[in-house]
């Protein structure tokens, strides 16, 4: 994030105006990276507010300012990621990787050939960890917005999201004309979903893994927004 300067740590807080971090911020920054009173870190609102601070002398958990409250504007257009579930871990990788990339919104949702399932309590148990492993990776890679998980969606619901597409081999050059690419599970889409009537997008000549081609999605659509690579029109649109 541009002017942080000697910060060693980016951390979120609810209140710029009076900056103080929760106990396990606290804890993170005091014993695990060892930062001492009077260490620069910035702290962000997670809407594009941020600040400089330093660690406060009080032992405590309150933070000094040490710069005026500035913001960042939201990159547009918003880009989401929505992806299958996939077995095990594989889906914090996804959330931890697009949160990186710069994604705004990763949405988790059940395709027809999905064979992982989050029935009932689970699903709240399992996109709340994601929201943590959003933030942890958001503080990590320094980001003033802090990246919206959506609850567990149907394929009919990733589907209605504004320029939604289908990520598929043989599909059109990326573009941000399609800011959501739809990323299916390692069984690939149903007839039924290829038949949604949605635009085709392709990641690459090769078979991609499903969180590999949830992060490729990211990279390709982030590197469009910020220009460091050219579309297949004026500002990536065709």
């Amino acid at each position: 994030m541009a002017g942080e300067g000697d910060a060693r740590a980016h951390v979120f807080v609810p209140d710029l105006a009076a900056p103080r971090l929760d106990s396990a911020d606290h804890h993170h920054l005091t014993r695990v990276l060892r930062l001492r009173p009077g260490d620069a870190v910035t702290v962000t609102d997670g809407a594009g507010g941020w600040r400089r601070c330093r660690l406060a002398d009080d032992g405590g958990e309150t933070l000094a300012p040490a710069g005026a409250v500035e913001h960042r504007p939201r990159a547009q257009p918003l880009l989401t990621v929505a992806f299958a579930l996939t077995k095990g871990e594989r889906p914090e990788w996804v959330v931890q990787k697009l949160t990186e990339a710069g994604v705004d919104r990763i949405v988790p949702f059940a395709a027809a050939r999905s064979v992982v399932r989050w029935d009932g309590g689970r699903a709240d148990r399992n996109v709340e960890r994601l929201r943590r492993v959003a933030r942890e990776a958001a503080m990590q890679s320094r980001r003033a917005w802090l990246p919206e998980v959506g609850a567990l969606a149907s394929f009919a619901q990733v589907a209605a999201l504004d320029g939604a597409a289908l990520a598929e081999r043989a599909g059109a050059p990326p573009s941000l004309a399609r800011p959501t690419l739809l990323v299916g599970p390692e069984g690939g889409w149903a007839d039924e979903e290829r038949e949604a009537g949605l635009a085709r997008v392709g990641l690459g000549p090769f078979v991609l893994r499903a969180d590999t081609a949830a992060l490729a999605a990211g990279l390709l659509l982030s590197a469009l927004r910020d220009g460091l690579v050219a579309g297949s029109g004026p500002n990536g649109l065709p």
